[in-house]
């Protein structure tokens, strides 16, 4: 029943939010994925030792169209994987109910590879510290960038993104929610308040 009270809740939550602004349509998107694509093999002169690894959930489905991406740019596979990090995160134990585990996918060698971890919205940071922290049990990489969709600011940890594919300055009573064709009914970026 634990479970089922949390997604009520949820729902509740995004029910009495409002949208207040679409920042990115699927053109814009792809757009921001295509140049975020353009700026890793830029930054890291091609793509050899180069792998990417996103964070469930739709961290994983960008990591996917950023493979694809790089592939078209520079006509060879790029390594992809999938990191979850539920038992990573600093605020387990103040969640009610059985956390939901769902399974990492990181089936190459990370040690001495350029990994760029990738996620959907950056906001605190704490995210990524937990996934910096779930990395650590697969290997040492020989560096580690960051890329997300959208920076919204208010960072709690000393963290950035080296790729952003767009930044929103927002408000703490806003939430940015991602939509994605490969999990919901359409594909946009936009910002939610109270």
């Amino acid at each position: 029943m634990h479970t089922l009270g949390k997604i009520l809740g949820y729902f509740f939550i995004f029910r009495t939010m409002q949208a207040k602004a679409k920042i990115l349509d699927k053109e814009g998107i792809g757009r921001a994925l295509m140049r975020i694509a353009h700026e890793i093999v830029e930054k890291n002169k091609g793509t050899q030792g180069l792998c990417l690894v996103g964070i469930r959930s739709r961290g994983v489905y960008l990591a996917k169209r950023l493979a694809v991406l790089i592939k078209n740019i520079e006509g060879c596979e790029v390594l992809c994987g999938a990191l979850d990090i539920t038992l990573y995160r600093d605020d387990l134990a103040l969640a009610s109910g059985q956390p939901i585990v769902r399974k990492t996918e990181i089936d190459f060698d990370i040690n001495n590879k350029v990994l760029i971890l990738v996620d959907d919205v950056l906001y605190t940071g704490r995210t990524i510290r937990a996934a910096l922290d779930a990395l650590t049990d697969f290997g040492r990489p020989k560096s580690i960038q960051l890329a997300v969709l959208v920076d919204r600011g208010h960072r709690e940890l000393p963290i950035r993104a080296d790729y952003a594919g767009k930044n929103i300055p927002t408000a703490k009573s806003e939430t940015i929610e991602v939509r994605l064709s490969e999990t919901d009914d359409r594909e946009e970026v936009v910002i939610l308040e109270k």
